[in-house]
């Protein structure tokens, strides 16, 4: 960048003059002057940029000729360079601290204000001579601020020890001080003359001992801040290190230097604001205890990220936006790139308003680089990608600017200059030729800037919302009209039974959690009802979706952010007026899971269900910043991942995007899905414990020796959406025990262990739901016999011991997860199961007895109603007479036995000739209406039921059929 334009004559006089400084400061000091043209030509251009580079060289020689000799001005830092600099500087005053208790520590101010001098020098050099990009500037500037805290924190804690005793807690152990950097320095973006924001805090109350005299850890910690900032900021005549600025602490300027975590949790639960939150995002622990400093933010991080969408900030978003602009507007900021329209600041509040309302769901954003959060907003569609790039291009420009001009004279400022010359100086040093072409670009940046910014929080028409409704529907939802106009306003508003739509509304607004709403809470509710009024009211089915509504606002109401999200989003409001117009059951779904409101957003994704691929690759990025040892965390994510692929598949369902096979197939996937990380979890929590079991792979992550059996509807790939899973565990262990855990156990003992910890990740009860109910009724010997069965062991039980409807269960069984070549061998015993010959007689009055029992057990008939699944020519009658023929000609047609599913087996049934054409095509389209039907009743909430008239010649066909087949 620096040497793609020649400088005005101005500045190379300037130059030429600061450089003959230099060369004479140096030989006076006899101190080496660089003699080869490319390195003095680099001098003087950084020295025509930067009276503080250009002075400080001339003032100390010997530390300009320290930085090229050393090699520090022309290379990057390695990691942990500042950390090896501070101990070098302050080794010995940490000697003289640990013999004398009243050693003398004035010498560390000296100390530090040398250090920083060289390694701002540093840093400002390699900045302007284009050797250090814009990232590697800040990182420097922030790890020098880091080394700095940390080696005087620890000089000044063991002076304080030494003169008032260490601070212990009520166990005992020793407290040390955490310092937390916010802002830039908290994101590791600190700029070349930055205040640095801190907040102190400490671990527990307690007192110091083995002093001199106990005093409270308030009171040391208090004091070893004081000295702290002192050390730190005041003015010498070496200058100073840092500002230090503690205006973000709990209370501000007005609360306690240092808190106990006790009391800065409290202090947050209780009275933290939302510029607070804004402002905890780029909190890290920069200093001191970090360990127990990297705890407390996790204890905090409820505070600023929500485990939610949280919507509800809104609004103090928006007092925010106002208050930038209020005082862009009043003190003239058009020259300032921080503060001024299109500035720096206006690109962190883009950034950091996404994370406040996403960032307790979407991990991702829980950052402290807005380089790196405008990047995943990009990624992940949430703002356009074109904006994301602009926003940061004019990131690292306004960034650069701030340095140079910074770096002229140490001085913070961030007003662009009026001066000439300083113009001048500025366009050089970014690469332009002249003030009016650096001006131009600068404003292309930060009007891009401000016209995004001025378009947050906006509604769809692009006005803010200014709070206005339809007054006639306000007045109605507020009940401040009387019966017959209410009536009157409701039928013109769509309505076709006002009357009842009154009712709902009072039921509303006296239910109780409406009545204990806060007058926030109670604000959003009556600007958001005229809305739902309005929208239901253009609905095909008003009366009826309006109740679901209600019912779904009565569930999330005081969780006043979802109410939010609808206000500010009248599209997802029109997504659930239609939901609530087609299907009841999804309003229901979505009542039960809150989170899925933020679904709605995305029409993109909404009706479009992934497929098995990108399942898989969703729960691993869902699941990658979850530790592995937060079980409890991981299950909820199943849960959330489940209720939004589940929410997907229903909206496609619904508005007719998917046919029903491909519903249950993508059902199928996701249960899949789940059931694979569950068996991972599970695995991964016992081998730790326990070790490797006998007989299994532990290089391979498949070679578990253990497998995963779907049988019923997952195993016929019919999943629905409120089906569970019948499931059956196998595995291929042998005698001996587990080998590489701290406590070994019997290999048979394992396996039984996995499987129970399976079902109880999958039936656990979270506070997002849970995954599945599941039935392991199905294993060998039902609910007496082993949770896990040893597959030698299964296959002898299936030979020899199964009952015929046993084998009927076979049928619909396959592997959905585990080892694949345990899988295999499953796969080779189901179709040697199903291949044995059988008696045609005794089969098919096992068979039809079986039919006959569960019919009793399971169903009682009505009069005038065709149950579609229980009754005589329904679904289970059809699913029967596949098993039978599969079971009784599998010996003949060993292809019978590939699939698992009602549908293909049909299918095949017919290819091989064991059903006539016009037999099979009757059962496979009764099938597929009466699934069809069930499934849209389902969808409705209302039983498998239709009038006994509705498939009379479905049912006639199937009977006749069942007569002919299964007759004596």
């Amino acid at each position: 960048m620096i040497g793609k334009i020649e400088l005005p004559e101005m500045l190379r006089r300037d130059a030429e003059g600061k450089w003959q400084a230099f060369s004479a400061a140096a030989e006076t000091a006899g101190c080496p002057v660089p003699d080869d043209a490319e390195t003095v030509s680099v001098f003087k251009r950084v020295f025509a940029f930067s009276d503080f580079v250009a002075g400080h060289c001339a003032r100390f020689p010997d530390m300009a000729a320290d930085l090229l000799e050393s090699g520090d001005l022309q290379h990057s830092y390695p990691p942990g360079r500042y950390n090896t600099l501070f101990q070098h500087a302050l080794s010995d005053l940490e000697e003289k601290v640990t013999r004398d208790v009243n050693a003398d520590l004035t010498g560390i101010r000296k100390i530090l204000r040398t250090v920083r001098r060289r390694e701002m020098v540093r840093i400002g050099f390699r900045d302007l001579a284009a050797w250090a990009d814009l990232t590697e500037t800040m990182l420097d500037l922030s790890a020098f601020a880091d080394g700095c805290l940390a080696h005087t924190l620890n000089l000044l804690y063991q002076w304080h020890c030494r003169r008032h005793g260490t601070p212990v807690g009520p166990d005992g152990n020793p407290q040390q001080l955490v310092i937390l950097a916010m802002g830039k320095l908290g994101a590791r973006e600190l700029n070349f003359s930055s205040d640095i924001d801190l907040i102190f805090a400490y671990p527990e109350a307690g007192e110091t001992k083995e002093g001199p005299r106990s005093i409270s850890n308030e009171e040391f910690f208090a004091g070893l801040c004081r000295q702290l900032i002192q050390t730190l900021s005041t003015v010498t005549a070496d200058g100073m290190v840092f500002r230090v600025d503690m205006g973000l602490r709990p209370f501000g300027e007005s609360g306690p230097i240092a808190m106990s975590f006790d009391a800065m949790e409290t202090y947050y639960q209780t009275q933290g604001r939302e510029w607070e939150r804004y402002a905890w995002i780029k909190a890290r622990v920069a200093a001191g205890d970090k360990p127990s400093g990297d705890l407390l933010l996790e204890r905090l991080k409820p505070f600023v990220y929500r485990r939610y969408f949280d919507f509800g900030v809104f609004e103090s978003l928006r007092e925010m936006k106002r208050k930038i602009s209020q005082e862009v507007r009043k003190k003239g900021m058009a020259g300032n790139i921080k503060l001024g329209a299109g500035g720096i600041r206006e690109i962190e509040f883009f950034g950091q308003m996404f994370q406040l309302i996403r960032g307790g769901v979407v991990r991702e954003l829980q950052q402290r680089s807005i380089q790196k959060v405008l990047k995943i907003l990009g990624q992940k569609g949430y703002v356009p990608k074109t904006a994301c790039d602009q926003l940061l291009a004019a990131y690292a420009f306004l960034r650069n600017t701030e340095n140079r001009l910074q770096a002229f004279s140490d001085r913070q400022t961030h007003d662009l200059p009026t001066d000439p010359v300083q113009r001048d100086r500025l366009a050089a040093s970014m690469a332009f030729p002249e003030w009016e072409a650096f001006f131009r670009q600068l404003n292309i940046h930060m009007n891009t800037v401000h016209g995004h910014f001025e378009n947050l929080l906006r509604s769809e028409d692009g006005d803010e919302r200014d709070g206005h409704m339809d007054a006639d529907l306000a007045e109605v939802w507020l009940g401040t009209v009387g019966m017959e106009t209410g009536k009157t306003l409701l039928a013109g508003a769509g309505f076709d039974s006002p009357e009842k739509v009154l009712l709902l509304l009072e039921n509303l607004r006296n239910a109780p959690a409406t009545r204990a709403l806060s007058m926030g809470g109670r604000k959003r509710l009556d600007h958001l009802m005229p809305m739902v009024l309005k929208a239901v009211g253009a609905a095909g089915h008003p009366v009826p979706a309006l109740n679901r509504i209600i019912e779904l606002i009565k569930t999330i109401e005081q969780r006043t952010s979802y109410l939010a999200l609808l206000l500010e989003n009248p599209a997802t409001l029109s997504h659930l007026v239609k939901f609530s117009d087609l299907s009841p059951w999804i309003i229901s779904y979505m009542a039960r899971h809150p989170v899925l409101l933020d679904e709605l957003l995305d029409p993109r994704t909404l009706y479009r269900p992934p497929g098995k691929e990108d399942l898989e690759e969703e729960i691993v990025k869902r699941l990658g910043p979850v530790a592995d040892e937060d079980l409890e965390i991981r299950i909820e994510e199943l849960c959330i991942f489940k209720q939004i692929n589940t929410l997907r598949v229903a909206a496609a369902d619904v508005s007719g995007a998917l046919p029903l096979m491909k519903v249950s197939d993508r059902l199928s996937w996701i249960a899949e899905t789940i059931l694979d990380r569950v068996l991972a979890f599970a695995w991964h929590d016992l081998v730790e414990k326990h070790g490797i079991p006998a007989g299994a792979a532990p290089t391979d992550p498949y070679g578990r020796g253990f497998v995963v059996i779907a049988y019923g509807k997952l195993g016929g790939l019919e999943l629905g959406y409120d089906s569970d899973l019948d499931l059956v565990f196998l595995h291929a262990g042998g005698e001996g025990v587990t080998v590489g855990g701290s406590r070994p156990m019997d290999t048979d003992q394992f396996y039984a262990r996995l499987g129970q910890r399976m079902v109880h990740m999958l039936t656990a009860h979270t506070r997002a739901g849970k995954l599945y109910d599941t039935d392991m009724r199905l294993r060998p010997s039902g609910s007496s016999g082993p949770l896990v069965c040893q597959i030698d062991s299964f296959r002898d039980y299936q030979i020899n011991d199964a009952w015929t409807w046993e084998n009927q269960a076979i049928v619909r069984a396959r592997a959905v997860c585990g080892d694949p070549e345990l899988a295999r061998r499953f796969e080779v015993i189901r179709k040697e199961v199903l291949a044995r010959p059988r008696d045609r007689e005794i089969l098919r009055k096992e068979v039809s007895d079986m039919r006959e029992r569960l019919r009793r057990e399971n169903h009682r008939s009505k009069t005038g109603v065709f149950h579609l699944k229980q009754d005589r020519g329904g679904m289970v009658d059809i699913e029967f007479l596949a098993q039978y023929l599969v079971l009784l000609k599998s010996h003949a047609y060993f292809e019978l036995t590939r699939w698992s599913d009602n549908v293909r087996i049909l299918e095949s049934l017919t290819d091989t000739g064991v059903l006539d054409k016009h037999m099979a095509y009757l059962l496979k389209h009764a099938y597929l209406t009466y699934r069809a039907a069930a499934h849209r009743l389902s969808l409705q909430e209302k039983p498998a039921e239709v009038s006994a008239e509705r498939f009379g010649d479905f049912r006639k066909s199937v009977l006749q059929i069942w007569d002919v087949l299964m007759g004596k």
